[in-house]
């Protein structure tokens, strides 16, 4: 993308060798330097060109399988550069959370969005209304979840003077003490009422996240998936979707997919063609920590395997004693929302050599360093580097404004612009 490229490299973006200050993104690309001996500092995070590649490409190949549309939540990167590769690798659009995100993707060009919370905020309808008129191309949905949801939204698009009626889909909550959603189908048929008088609003489809089903397991989660098919059939019967070009059902978080691709290959024929919209975000870093233990091709292995692709690396900076250690990489720097980082490997500072990292584990995280425990044995020296996977992409990429995208020999091919 052009206007990241031309972006300057400066003292905002940590990590980068000082040395390339002044110089454009797409300059320093262009040098291809080493993550290791071109001056890069640590702490650094890099993203595995191989494994980015290989994520990307296998959630294509399982969306089209699976006959399944898909609008990865952007939310996870927060880079229209993987916006645009996500696409390019067939993705029908970008599902987002709130309306700043909204807006990043339109400045980069993204053409359809899902919006995956009920919008009620005056000033970003007001925006939205104009984007939605001055661009007859661009595509968007978001949730309903409420009569007065509906009517802030209609409030608001009408004082907007709004010529584009505004498509939403009503949210089925997952359960009793789930996160948003309507809970029960009654409650959902007021709110499709509300979206049919509001003539600022459009009724699109139904939609929802199975990841928060309460106490979640194969059978809980597809049952409730059958609940959502089968109030999007219920509405359709009622002639609620009438006149639309294609009725959307949408489900589907990172640990769940395979239970949607199953239940929506079970949706009947409907009035309209049905776009069976999956949203999967957490893909395309994956993970060493949660996502690892819940991707659910850990239950479908016939049909590939994510591969993790960030790695962090930090510089040993203390070693106060035998079976302690301190890196120069803390909560500013790492995920530590759902697990520690993971020490994998050890790279000498005396002779540039990896070796794995056994017995050297991530204990505890201050704010601008790490806690290592060595055991006996677990050579490590202050100077040394140690590469660290992560758990949980989100809270990895919001940590970081601009990434080293690293092939395997550390050439440094691409840097990813992100906008938190």
């Amino acid at each position: 993308m052009k206007g990241l490229a031309d972006e300057r490299v400066d003292f905002r973006f940590k990590g980068l060798p000082p040395q390339a200050d002044g110089l454009t993104v797409a300059e320093l690309s262009e040098r291809r330097l080493n993550l290791f001996t071109d001056g890069f500092t640590t702490p650094v995070l890099a993203l595995s060109a191989e494994r980015l590649e290989h994520n990307l490409a296998l959630m294509e190949t399982y969306a089209t399988r699976h006959g399944l549309a898909f609008a990865p939540h952007g939310k996870t990167s927060m880079a229209p550069q993987l916006f645009q590769r996500q696409i390019e690798h067939g993705a029908w659009g970008i599902t987002l959370a709130v309306p700043h995100q909204v807006r990043v993707a339109r400045e980069f060009g993204i053409e359809r969005i899902f919006l995956a919370n009920e919008l009620v905020d005056a000033a970003a309808l007001r925006w939205l209304a104009s984007e939605l008129d001055r661009d007859a191309s661009f595509r968007f949905a978001c949730y309903v979840d409420s009569v007065r949801g509906v009517e802030l939204m209609d409030a608001a698009l009408r004082a907007a003077g709004a010529a584009r009626p505004v498509d939403v889909v009503v949210e089925l909550g997952a359960g009793e003490g789930a996160r948003t959603g309507v809970r029960t189908e009654t409650e959902c048929a007021a709110v499709a009422d509300a979206v049919a008088a509001a003539p600022t609003l459009r009724l699109a489809g139904v939609a929802g996240y199975e990841g928060e089903v309460p106490q979640a397991d194969g059978d809980r989660v597809r049952a409730w998936l059958r609940r959502l098919v089968t109030l999007a059939v219920d509405f359709d019967k009622a002639g609620r979707f009438a006149g639309l070009d294609e009725i959307v059902v949408s489900a589907g978080g990172s640990a769940w997919f395979d239970a949607v691709a199953d239940v929506f290959a079970e949706i009947p024929e409907l009035s309209s063609p049905v776009l069976k919209l999956l949203r999967s975000g957490a893909y395309v870093s994956h993970d060493d920590g949660h996502y690892r233990h819940l991707t659910p091709f850990n239950r479908v292995p016939e049909e590939g395997a994510l591969h993790p692709a960030f790695r962090l690396w930090a510089q040993v900076v203390s070693r106060p004693a035998p079976e302690q250690a301190f890196t120069n990489a803390g909560k500013r720097d790492a995920a530590y929302d759902l697990d520690l980082p993971e020490v994998q490997v050890v790279r000498d500072a005396r002779t540039g050599a990896v070796r794995d990292a056994d017995g050297i584990a991530v204990t505890g995280l201050s704010d601008q360093h790490g806690w290592v425990r060595t055991e006996a044995g677990a050579a490590l020296e202050v100077g040394d580097w140690v590469g660290m996977g992560l758990s949980h992409p989100c809270t990895s990429f919001d940590k970081w404004q601009l990434i080293p995208v690293v092939e395997a020999d550390g050439t440094v091919v691409d840097y990813v612009r992100t906008f938190f």
